[in-house]
């Protein structure tokens, strides 16, 4: 059994108008709608937001990143990043606000404040240009990456579970 959870942050990052670079907005948006997440997550829309993010990640004892990351693999591949691979990731570029994030991330490192407990999920992008909508491959791993984030954070001692599905009459 986990340790005591405290607060676990879970962002999801992107720009909704990039295609594939929506991938954390649309997975955290997936995850309010489709699972039970207990009231110690936050869930927090980062979209592009840069510097903005620093209290919310240095107030989290866990932080659970989702987005698109480009490791150069097939389309719509997971990737799980822990720790201080999550930097060394984010110096392959997807978007600008990963430039951003790296520096928050650096300046809550230097602060003393970087959470004890770091991970970032994603897919594989096929396309990061201006227009909205998923790629095919990456629409078709969207549920299967929303679950691995339900796994974290029950690793993490958050009970999630799926929504159940009621048939309207």
């Amino acid at each position: 059994m986990a340790d005591f959870p405290g607060r676990t942050t879970v962002i999801g990052l992107g720009n909704p108008l990039m295609g594939d670079d929506a991938l954390g907005l649309r997975a955290r948006e997936r995850l309010i709608n489709s699972w039970n997440i207990p009231p110690t997550v936050d869930l927090v829309d980062g979209g592009t937001w840069g510097m903005n993010l620093l209290p919310i990640i240095e107030d989290a004892s866990s932080l659970l990143f989702i987005d698109a990351i480009d490791r150069g693999a097939e389309p719509g591949t997971p990737i799980v990043l822990s720790g201080d691979e999550i930097p060394r990731a984010l110096a392959h570029k997807v978007s600008p606000h990963q430039v951003d994030l790296s520096e928050v991330l650096a300046v809550a490192q230097l602060r003393g404040k970087l959470p004890r407990r770091m991970t970032m999920i994603g897919l594989q992008p096929q396309q990061v240009e201006l227009g909205e909508g998923l790629s095919p491959p990456v629409e078709a791993g969207l549920d299967a990456l929303v679950a691995t984030a339900a796994h974290h954070l029950r690793l993490w001692g958050h009970a999630c579970e799926p929504r159940e599905v009621t048939a309207s009459a």
